[in-house]
């Protein structure tokens, strides 16, 4: 960048997080790795000396230099203070978190403190996920769910768990859904029953359950609308989807909590119970009584 052109990059992290998930399609392959990392690694780039990104993003620390650019700051520590900004009006800060972390690591093989390890990692995930959540983008994918005649449910291995809780759900609430997790593997030929009066809610986080994803690929290629649970602008669940909402579960020891996801997974159905109890008052019931 010159000396005399003036940064335009944005001064915010939410407007610097849209910026980059509307150029995630063009930027160059070594950028597109430091984006994933910086939006999967926020308090990490935050914090982080430009060799510590570089090493955890696997790039060289004049990648870093050239995404700023390309983003219209005039350098990575440019960059660095939008990350920084959002940090400033955390109750709990990034320090205090990793020690936490460290405290209960260390002791480890004591039971309850194993546990404290475990609720600390949910309690940050619910505080991360509330604070990032955008209820627009929620409302919308309500809306999208609520006019659908049917809901497919698509997810596997540690997601699996987040769609049985939705499945049942909504069958207590009297909403017509399909579970595609068949045990004789003919999922494929369930989701092609879809159509674009129904809807489909697929879940996967990193790595991506390969099955999901071209299953809900395949859906939104047939016009079916697709509502994504995932954990990055990255994840190519993302990319298919008509609406997504992200969620970056903290970890434990490598053990990644589900405890924002199943909260979201929990109220979704009661949600959509509600939308279309306003769109068909006549048909109202005490839905609610039955969710137990």
């Amino acid at each position: 960048m010159a000396a005399n052109e003036t940064a335009l990059g944005p001064r915010d992290f939410e407007s610097l997080r849209s910026l980059i998930i509307e150029r995630r399609n063009a930027l160059p392959r070594r950028l597109t790795q430091v984006a994933k990392y910086a939006l999967d690694h926020p308090d990490e780039i935050a914090f982080g000396t430009a060799a510590s990104i570089a090493s955890a993003a696997d790039v060289q620390p004049s990648t870093l230099v050239r995404f700023a650019h390309q983003l219209g700051y005039e350098g990575f520590s440019d960059l660095q203070k939008v990350f920084q900004e959002r940090l400033r009006d955390r109750t709990t800060g990034y320090e205090d978190r990793l020690k936490a972390i460290q405290t209960a690591s260390d002791s480890q093989t004591n039971e309850p403190d194993v546990l404290h390890g475990f609720l600390s990692a949910a309690q940050r995930s619910l505080q991360d996920f509330s604070a990032s959540v955008d209820p627009a983008i929620l409302e919308r994918a309500v809306t999208i769910l609520s006019d659908a005649d049917t809901i497919y449910l698509l997810a596997r291995r540690r997601s699996y768990p987040l769609i049985a809780h939705m499945a049942y759900a909504f069958g207590k609430l009297r909403i017509r859904n399909c579970l595609i997790a068949s045990p004789n593997g003919i999922d494929p030929e369930i989701a092609e029953m879809a159509r674009p009066q129904d809807a489909a809610l697929a879940i996967s986080f990193s790595p991506y359950a390969a099955d999901s994803v071209a299953q809900a690929r395949n859906m939104a290629d047939a016009g079916v609308p697709v509502i994504a649970i995932t954990d990055s602008a990255f994840s190519p669940l993302a990319g298919c989807s008509k609406e997504w909402l992200e969620i970056a579960e903290a970890d434990f020891a490598g053990f990644r909590s589900l405890s924002a996801s199943m909260a979201l997974c929990t109220a979704l159905p009661v949600a959509i119970a509600e939308a279309r109890r306003k769109k068909w008052p006549k048909t109202k019931q005490n839905f609610y009584s039955e969710l137990t």
